[in-house]
């Protein structure tokens, strides 16, 4: 399953250099992590639903491969590479048109309150979830 997320850059989105401030890259992967999770009923449903104090990013990459500048239009596609029994890895690409600008990986867990605090949880319930809406 492969989600697509579509924004136009603009001017606020770039540093001085005029290219992509680093950090929207980031606010970016989140925005289409989030989007594969809308049609489940979105991050809040979901953690609802399973009892979970919310999927958390443990670990987070970016490979910059050519800039983003102001007035382009960048598709960032995420998919699912990897279940592990208390995470998920996620593969991310940028692209401007068909020129790679960035690919990215996030490892996200799924939260649960135990013993007074919060530790990664069995994600199977998202897991199974997902798989049901390919």
């Amino acid at each position: 399953m492969t989600v697509v997320l579509t924004t136009d850059v603009t001017f606020g989105d770039c540093d001085p250099a005029g290219i992509v401030f680093y950090p929207n890259v980031f606010r970016w992967l989140d925005a289409a992590f989030h989007k594969l999770l809308r049609p489940l009923g979105g991050h809040h449903g979901i953690c609802k639903e399973l009892g979970s104090a919310g999927l958390g990013l443990v670990d987070a990459q970016a490979h910059f491969r050519s800039a983003i500048r102001d007035g382009d239009v960048l598709d960032v596609s995420v998919s699912i590479a990897e279940w592990s029994r208390r995470s998920v890895t996620l593969v991310y690409e940028g692209r401007v048109g068909t020129r790679l600008a960035f690919e990215a990986r996030e490892v996200r867990c799924l939260f649960i309150r135990e013993n007074g605090g919060i530790v990664a949880g069995d994600i199977s319930g998202l897991r199974d979830k997902l798989e049901k809406t390919k």
